[in-house]
């Protein structure tokens, strides 16, 4: 068992146990010395069912169409517009950049237009005149009144007129090039927002020399985000677009479902993956650019066998033999109500004490919360806290008081991160010292020392106990 799912039961077993030491354990304990030698587990009832085949990827979350934000020009910051954390729309200014170098240079390539189009008129006002005159002597030299050598000297003087007239042409559009490159330089000097979305990591200051090369924000759309993973090459051939995939988000504790949208045909020269993208709806905000999820992606189902818990397999350190500790009388002799949801202040109540054994399985799946297995039947009640306690050379059977749990408390426990089961252990100790000595009041050392070890008894070998479970 892995140091994760051992500090878990661990963690599981100081939650839940410590409520059995008030109200409902005190009569038993008073009525005589037997119950004080009875291990207290857990357990859930096996299920039928199959196992899902899926693999567990790491992924980064992106913003739907997350930019970098750059400026076009070499120029000191005047003005900062948008804040981190700000919504803006699509041509928003965000940076104002020093302008007035850029206004001088399109009031010069305005006046060269001007000059330009000047020079383009007088032109072809030249060359209307030469183009009238000519067709007047061609008039008089039909009628000999005009020589022919006159003709052609007007003549090259309209051809000369034409690409002078062209000439200022390519001169006037030559000006307007310039002055609409002019234009755009002082159009830049206001960085604009390409997309509407949300604006973070904002990286400028008033006063500062911003260059192509400085980033100035991130900025994308929350609604909906992109989830990337890499596919490793033993992964490539089972995972394809359009197959289930749970997002685990420790930071929110929640599961969020979606699909693989598109993967990449081509793996990496260097980390042999190829890139795996997830497009998930993002309206509550669950999901921030820049986290790092856990992704199961699944590719398949095993055989219908019975479904036990990981945490109820048990290897027997004498024969190594691999099996799960049955309780037979719950649900039969011994009425089992599991509620649909749990209450750490307010757990189920321990049965009375009721035999319990070992019996061998033969494992047909393996999952990452969950295994099939062959040996025992659905319904049965298979313990998945306490196995330690249980345990003995003579093979007999032992009694135990079981609390009956749902599965969702299993597996909800199995998903938490170290953290966070540590935080449930300090809250759950600060909420039974309220309840033992108020708001206002603190046990010293001794009596404090004294409360703990008598509350949490029956959980003093549960590190021992997780230790030697299923490796």
């Amino acid at each position: 068992m892995t140091r994760l799912t051992a500090l878990l039961f661990t963690v599981a077993l100081l939650l839940t146990g410590c409520g059995s030491s008030g109200e409902e354990d005190g009569p038993q304990r008073r009525r005589g010395g037997s119950d004080n030698s009875t291990p207290s587990v857990e357990a859930v009832q096996a299920r039928d069912g199959t196992l899902p085949l899926e693999e567990r990827m790491s992924g980064t979350v992106r913003a739907r169409n997350q930019v970098a934000i750059y400026p076009e020009l070499s120029e000191p910051v005047v003005a900062v517009e948008a804040q981190t954390g700000d919504y803006v729309e699509a041509g928003d200014a965000l940076v104002r950049l020093r302008r007035e170098t850029y206004e001088q240079q399109v009031r010069q390539a305005e006046a060269s237009v001007r000059t330009a189009e000047a020079e383009a008129n007088g032109a072809k006002a030249r060359l209307r005149e030469l183009e009238a005159q000519l067709k007047r002597t061609e008039r008089l030299a039909e009628q000999d009144f005009e020589s022919e050598q006159q003709l052609e000297s007007l003549r090259a003087q309209v051809e000369q007129a034409k690409a002078s007239y062209e000439q200022a042409q390519a001169q006037v559009e030559r000006a307007e090039a310039t002055l609409e490159e002019r234009e755009t330089a002082l159009q830049q000097t206001v960085v604009r927002a390409p997309i509407s979305g949300y604006v973070g990591q904002r990286n400028v200051e008033v006063g500062q020399r911003v260059d192509p090369s400085t980033r100035l924000y991130v900025m994308g759309d929350l609604d909906a985000v992109t989830v990337r993973v890499e596919v490793t090459d033993r992964m490539f051939g089972r995972i394809q677009p359009g197959q289930t995939a749970r997002i685990h988000v420790p930071q929110k504790d929640t599961v969020l479902a979606a699909s693989v949208t598109r993967m990449s045909p081509f793996l990496s020269d260097e980390s042999y993956s190829a890139e795996a993208e997830i497009e998930v709806p993002n309206e509550d905000r669950i999901l921030n650019p820049g986290m790092f999820v856990e992704v199961d992606v699944a590719y398949g189902e095993s055989q219908r066998a019975t479904i036990v818990p990981l945490s109820a397999l048990y290897e027997d350190p004498a024969t190594d033999t691999r099996g799960v500790f049955v309780a037979p009388t719950l649900g039969t002799e011994i009425p089992v109500d599991v509620p649909d949801s749990f209450d750490e202040d307010d757990p189920p109540p321990l049965t009375p004490p009721t035999p319990t054994t070992f019996r061998e399985v033969e494992i047909l799946a393996e999952g990452r919360q969950t295994a099939g297995v062959r040996g025992i039947k659905p319904g049965d009640w298979v313990v998945t806290v306490g196995q330690n306690l249980l345990a003995n050379d003579t093979g007999e059977r032992v009694d135990a008081r079981v609390r009956p749990l749902p599965w969702s408390r299993l597996l909800s426990l199995q998903r938490l991160q170290d953290t966070d089961l540590l935080n449930r252990v300090l809250e759950r100790q600060q909420r039974l010292a309220k309840q033992r000595f108020g708001d206002d009041s603190a046990p010293d050392d001794t009596s404090q020392s004294s409360t703990t070890q008598e509350e949490t008894s029956p959980d003093s070998t549960a590190s021992s106990m997780a230790v030697n479970q299923r490796p």
